[in-house]
């Protein structure tokens, strides 16, 4: 059996000496929350994360979120649903009728679908804007001298509230590799955040490398394997 809870206090602490030991980030005003990423894991073990004070539950495919969560059912209640992964559009519908926040947000078309699928529930779609640091033909995102200009465009639709900016980095041996990257998105978010109250959370950093994402201003991180172990659960 996995010791989930114990890796989540782990990652904790971890997170709290970060920040006691850190000068302040203008994303300080949030404290850091951990999403455990349950993707590939089954009901089974993200229950238990859950039962250890998992609040965040983030999944990047829409075709295995809907049934795990339907198997959940009442264990998530004020439980926060993370889409992290990237969205089509195609997909954009039964993402805003299930998931709290959007992570992925990446382009203006993506965007028009969230905010009429959200009218039509009478939802505002709470979403972040993921930026593109890495030339990876394989990642997807706004390009950050691209990023004011996007936001800009997101304000004016109704049914979406940007709550802030996503990234993924490159794969790196290193953590601390991925620092150069953190600081650019970081800094991007303090000159697009101004006086919007709203605009407060910065997802950055997973598994490998959340220590340096918190380091450099991260307020939500994102953490599978960390938390839950390697994949070898089977089909419970």
């Amino acid at each position: 059996m996995k010791d989930i809870c114990g890796n989540i206090n782990s990652i904790k602490d971890i997170i709290n000496s970060i920040k006691n030991a850190s000068s302040a980030k203008l994303t300080d005003i949030l404290p850091v929350e951990v999403i455990a990423v349950t993707k590939t894991f089954p009901y089974t073990a993200v229950l238990e994360a859950l039962k250890c004070g998992i609040k965040h539950i983030g999944e990047s495919r829409i075709q295995e979120a809907l049934p795990k969560f339907g198997r959940l059912g009442e264990n998530l209640d004020g439980i926060t649903k993370h889409f992290i992964g990237h969205l089509q559009s195609n997909k954009a519908k039964k993402a805003v009728e299930n998931f709290d926040l959007i992570h992925s947000l990446d382009s203006l078309d993506l965007a028009e679908d969230i905010s009429r699928h959200a009218k039509n529930i009478n939802k505002i779609q709470n979403c972040l804007i993921e930026i593109k640091v890495s030339g990876e033909a394989s990642k997807s995102g706004v390009a950050p001298e691209k990023a004011e200009e996007f936001y800009s465009q997101c304000l004016k639709l109704p049914n979406i509230l940007i709550k802030g900016l996503m990234t993924i980095t490159p794969v790196l041996e290193n953590p601390e590799d991925a620092r150069i990257y953190f600081k650019r998105v970081y800094d991007l978010f303090c000159g697009l955040k101004k006086d919007n109250a709203d605009f407060n959370i910065l997802s950055m950093g997973m598994s490998g490398d959340y220590k340096t994402a918190v380091e450099e201003g991260a307020n939500m991180v994102r953490i599978g394997s960390a938390v839950f172990g390697e994949r070898d659960y089977g089909n419970k």
